[in-house]
């Protein structure tokens, strides 16, 4: 399996070098892919499983899918698309997004459903031996958790490109930390990833979707602007901040 074209290019230099500048995958690592069904996810698997064919830089990959439970699994798209990667994929069917959009949940049923999938996915990783978990946000993923933190939690932070949590037990990675979304869905187009469609009520209604429309016609209006955002967050003064 080699790519090529001008998204796998830009993709596998972004990728190359969020690996590179977190130290995210080590010789010998077992690592747990994490897969929505989404594009992100799909061409993270991807592009992984197509590095190790050209690293020095042994690692095993395993996949795994939480189905949220409400109908319309793509689990059986992903897994030829896994066996082509000769990925060993894992899936399970669960309540959490039901569970996630119940009446005492209302107010952000995503982040219910989004804490109880990755609480899983650290479940399955330990049964497999897997002290790495791999998930597929990136660049846009970055910038809109810094704003949703902002407007939603009254605090400046976002999620890290790379994190040891559980003294040191797991190791979370976002090898596509650097790319865009609009490169991510280009490659999909290009190399047909079988994308599947989200079931979830509140796909494109979340709070995460409310921000993205905030910040689209900022990135529309100057095409510098989502860079300077995404280079801000490495740029902080603290002595210009309130205390």
């Amino acid at each position: 399996m080699r790519g090529s074209g001008y998204a796998y290019k830009a993709l596998n230099r972004a990728v190359g070098k969020a690996i590179h500048d977190y130290d995210m995958i080590r010789d010998g690592d077992r690592i747990l892919v994490g897969l929505s069904g989404g594009c992100d996810s799909l061409t993270l698997l991807w592009m992984l499983a197509e590095r190790r064919s050209r690293v020095r830089v042994a690692y095993h990959l395993e996949a795994a899918y939480i189905d949220p439970g409400f109908g319309g699994s793509g689990a059986e798209a992903m897994r030829p698309f896994c066996e082509r990667l000769e990925v060993p994929l894992r899936t399970e069917v669960t309540d959490f997004g039901v569970v996630s959009h119940g009446p005492l949940n209302r107010e952000n049923p995503c982040f219910l459903c989004a804490r109880l999938r990755r609480k899983r996915l650290f479940e399955i990783a330990a049964q497999l031996g897997c002290c790495t978990l791999a998930l597929g946000h990136n660049r846009d993923d970055v910038i809109e958790t810094l704003f949703l933190n902002i407007c939603y939690s009254g605090e400046i932070s976002t999620m890290r490109p790379a994190q040891d949590l559980f003294n040191g037990r797991f190791r979370v990675v976002r090898p596509m930390a650097y790319a865009d979304g609009h490169l991510i869905r280009r490659f999909v187009r290009e190399w047909d990833l079988p994308v599947t469609v989200n079931p979830c009520p509140s796909a494109g209604r979340s709070r995460r979707a409310a921000i993205k429309d905030l910040l689209e016609p900022l990135y529309r209006s100057n095409r510098k602007i989502k860079g300077n955002i995404f280079r801000a967050m490495r740029h902080v003064k603290p002595e210009y901040l309130l205390k």
